[in-house]
Parts: C-alpha cells; sequence; structure tokens
C-alpha cells in the first residue's frame, strides 16, 4: 500500500466488533457479522436505484396536480431524472471526501439525510422545490453508492470481491424491478404517497452504525497477495488518472448499453402493438432477471474481466440487433434478454477492472469518478436515443445504430488486446 496511509498507532481503539484480522489480511467472509455486513452493503447500494424509479409510476398524477404550473411539463419528469445527474456530477467530489474523511461515517450522515431529502415532497407544495429536494437526494445518494462500493473493495479482494461486485448489480437489477411494483402499488393512493419510503434509510443508518467496520489500511482489503501495509518510509504514489481514464470513458458508453432496456423498452413493445401495462410489465420482469442471471455468471467465471470484454459487448450488440430486426414481442423479449444477459457481464466487469487498478489511499475517489461516469451514462441514455430516432426515424433503428456502436466497440477491445499480446510476446524473454 502507499506510504500515504502509515499503519495505525497501536494505541487506537479497535473498530471492529468482531476479531480484526491480522496486518495485511481481508475481513472474515462468514458468520453473522459478515452476513450483516453484506446485507448493509447491498441494502445501501439498492437506495439509489430506489430514488432512481420509485416515483416512475406516479408521474402522471404529478403532472395532472401541477398542470396549472408552468414548465411543469418538463418541471414533472425532472424530478425522475434530476437525482441521478446530481449522482454523476457529485460523485467525484464524494469520492475525494471519502478518502478524507472515512467512508464509514459519511455513509451514515448520506443515508440520513437521503430520508430527509427524500421524504421532503410529503410536505413541499411548489413543483419548483420539489425537483430541489429531488437534486439533494441525488447528493446523498452519491455520497451512498460511491461509499458502498468503496467498501466492498475495503472489506474484501479477489475472487471474494469480484463476486460481491456482481450481487451489487443482482441487488441493483431485482430491486429496479421490485422498486417500480412497490411505487405503482403505493401510488394508488395518492402520488404523494411512495415518498415514505425513503424513510426506510432511517431503519438501516443505525444498522451500519453497529455492523460496518471501519476501515484502515491496515486491517481493510488492500494488501492483496500478502504484501504488507506497512510502507510509511516509501515515497507517495500520484492518484492513476491516467489508469482510471479509459475504463471510465468505457463505462459511460457502457451505461448507455446498460439502461437502454429498462427506459425503452415499453415504447417498442408500443410500436408493435403492445399497449397492456401487465404484458409490459412481464416482459421488462423478464429482461430484469438476464440481467441477474448475468450477474450469477460472472460471480462463477474465473480469470481477469478485461479480456472477455470484447465478447461481453459483442453479446449486447447482438442483443440489440435482434431488438432492431424484431417484427413481434417475442422476438423482442429474446433481443432483450440477450442484452441484458450481456450488461448482467457487463457492469461487474467494468467496475471489478476500475476496483483492481486502486490502492486504499484513493479507492474512495477512483470508486466516485467511476461512479459518475455510470451515472452520467444513465442520465444522458434517453437523450442520445432521442437524438437518433429523431435522425433515423424510428425508436428500433436507434437501438440498431447504438447495436452497431457497441459491435465497434468490442471489435476495438478485441484489437487492442491482440497488439497487446503480441507486444508482450515479442519483448526479450
Amino acid at each position: 500500500m502507499p506510504a500515504s496511509v502509515p499503519s495505525p498507532s497501536p494505541s487506537s481503539p479497535p473498530a471492529y466488533a468482531e476479531p480484526v484480522p491480522p496486518s495485511g489480511a481481508i475481513l472474515p467472509t462468514s458468520g453473522a457479522a459478515h452476513r450483516l455486513r453484506v446485507a448493509l452493503l447491498m441494502a445501501g447500494s439498492c437506495l439509489p436505484i430506489l430514488g432512481a424509479v420509485l416515483i416512475a409510476p406516479v408521474l402522471p398524477k404529478m403532472q395532472d396536480h401541477f398542470a396549472d404550473v408552468p414548465g411543469a411539463g418538463a418541471l414533472v419528469p425532472m424530478a425522475l431524472t434530476v437525482p441521478a445527474l446530481a449522482l454523476g456530477l457529485l460523485a467525484p467530489f464524494a469520492g475525494v471526501i471519502v478518502d478524507r474523511l472515512g467512508r464509514k461515517r459519511l455513509l451514515i450522515a448520506a443515508t440520513v439525510l437521503y430520508a430527509i431529502f427524500g421524504t421532503a415532497p410529503l410536505w413541499l407544495e411548489s413543483l419548483g422545490a420539489i425537483v430541489a429536494s429531488r437534486a439533494l437526494v441525488g447528493v446523498a445518494e452519491a455520497a451512498i453508492m460511491t461509499c458502498c462500493t468503496t467498501l466492498i473493495g475495503d472489506y474484501y479482494s479477489g475472487r471474494v470481491r469480484d463476486r460481491y461486485l456482481a450481487l451489487q448489480t443482482m441487488c441493483a437489477s431485482a430491486s429496479a424491478t421490485a422498486f417500480f411494483v412497490i411505487g405503482g402499488a403505493a401510488g394508488s393512493a395518492g402520488w404523494r404517497t411512495p415518498f415514505w419510503i425513503y424513510a426506510v434509510s432511517l431503519l438501516i443508518a443505525p444498522l451500519m452504525a453497529i455492523g460496518l467496520p471501519r476501515p484502515t489500511a491496515a486491517t481493510g482489503a488492500a494488501a492483496e497477495d500478502g504484501e504488507s501495509t506497512d510502507t510509511a518510509g516509501a515515497p507517495k504514489r500520484s492518484f492513476p488518472f491516467r489508469q482510471l481514464a479509459g475504463i471510465c470513458g468505457l463505462t459511460v458508453f457502457g451505461a448507455l448499453v446498460f439502461y437502454t432496456v429498462p427506459v425503452e423498452m415499453s415504447y417498442l413493445l408500443d410500436d408493435l402493438g403492445v399497449t397492456a401495462t401487465s404484458a409490459i410489465g412481464l416482459a421488462t420482469a423478464i429482461a430484469s432477471a438476464a440481467t441477474v442471471a448475468g450477474a450469477i455468471t460472472f460471480a462463477k467465471l474465473r480469470g481477469a474481466p478485461a479480456p472477455r470484454l470484447p465478447l461481453v459487448f459483442a453479446l449486447c450488440a447482438a442483443g440489440f440487433a435482434v431488438m432492431w430486426l424484431a417484427n413481434s414481442a417475442p422476438l423482442l423479449i429474446v433481443g432483450a434478454v440477450l442484452n441484458r444477459l450481456g450488461t448482467g457481464l457487463l457492469l461487474p466487469s467494468l467496475l471489478t477492472i476500475a476496483m483492481s487498478r486502486l490502492d486504499f489511499a484513493d479507492r474512495g475517489r477512483g470508486t466516485g469518478l467511476w461512479t459518475a461516469s455510470f451515472f452520467i451514462g444513465q442520465f444522458i441514455c434517453p437523450l442520445v436515443l432521442i437524438a437518433a430516432e429523431s435522425a433515423l426515424g424510428t425508436l428500433a433503428a436507434a437501438v440498431g445504430l447504438l447495436g452497431l456502436a457497441s459491435a465497434v466497440v468490442a471489435a476495438g477491445l478485441f484489437l487492442t488486446a491482440r497488439r497487446s499480446a503480441a507486444a508482450v510476446a515479442a519483448l526479450p524473454q
């Protein structure tokens, strides 16, 4: 580990409620404390997903309520999307704070603020104030997502870390469908009712204070492969901006690929004459299940994820191609399943590659940059597809164009990997 993170003083009080592993070891991966730790990290990772989809079913009711407000046609949809924009813009700053103030402290504070900002529309009467409160939800989400992902990197290493990053993807995908259903059911009692659900984070925050140990360079998963963390005399290592630039850029595009089916599936089905909400919901659920299957597959695969990226993007491209050519709902669902199987592999692959390039001292900043890249891609996804649809005439053609772009990325990654392998083989032995 870098020298900028000295070993903790022997006089420091223990931060764990369980036995502290020796210096350079990872945390225990069994027992009640471990299960609680994983459950809390997964629950925290689902909170930003809740913010993204919970109120989607009640947007029409909100639109009717604020029909007389100037600009309501733009402001009401913004109430759904502005948290993702705030998260994307602020996650890098959250990462800096994470590294300077500590992961656990910021996570608990952000989880409490999430409940305060999330429930604010229950008593706010101004549409502008509601949108502002939603932006503040995004601020809290930036801290929560960055902290949870960083803590996974701190607590675990190697294949164990990969497994829990895949589990994070599975939980996010499954919770998106669940929160959409919950939001729709709660919305039947009024458009404000779903905002009560944000208060659940007040139950999670105290458990985080009790169940999450405070990571340090000496007791976290920072020292991998048996390396010592006691390097106080070594020169300070600079932040690896160049190493992260490529993977963050690829993540922006990966987020476009990841969110296309959830955002556009209902419109594509409508274009094929499927308007029943039950059928649309079933199709979306099937696609979400494919994402979970892809994440499970990732957790079971051995070896580094980087060499598999060309194949993963090619699978996503194949799904988009089937969706573009589909002339019936069943064929469209087949394409969506192929694509979502690929995205289930894609998200943990990108995140694992980014985490592998970060040490304890800069893991928060690096995770913040990756998180920002992903949510910026999420925010611009519908904008890119709207522009492509306007240029090409149909949404299906826009999806086909994104499939072509995915295929080009897959080919580029494959050729780059081939050149790198050839360069290494040409080196003198």
